[in-house]
């Protein structure tokens, strides 16, 4: 399997693991100090930016072959929501900091598919 693949395959994967823990956080009555309404956001966030439907092309398209320019694409468009949700989440540091590190994850993985100059 090409290296670029498995690194777009891990991204799809990160992004289904987040989409999991924001709903996970969100389902829970008594969160460490966690604002639901602020999580909320984060919820309609990612359903604004479909992350659900960029990680499954994602994986569909990296399964059998490595397709740069749409994988390319798809990352793009995760990342302008990654960048929205990022600001969002530094703003409200208090009371969103369970997502933090889920985000800097995130945010290292996109930075693998970095422009090539």
């Amino acid at each position: 399997m090409n290296l670029n693949m498995q690194k777009a395959n891990m991204l799809a994967e990160n992004i289904h693991d987040f989409i999991k823990y924001v709903s996970k956080l969100d389902g829970q009555r008594e969160t460490l100090s966690v604002n639901r309404d602020k999580l909320y956001q984060i919820t309609l966030y990612i359903e604004e930016f479909r992350f659900q439907i960029l990680a499954d092309e994602l994986i569909r398209i990296n399964r059998f072959d490595w397709d740069e320019k749409y994988t390319t694409y798809l990352v793009e468009q995760f990342q302008k929501g990654l960048d929205i949700i990022n600001d969002y989440v530094n703003r409200n540091k208090q009371e969103l900091f369970l997502v933090t590190a889920r985000i800097y994850t995130l945010m290292n993985f996109t930075s693998l598919f970095g422009k090539k100059e």
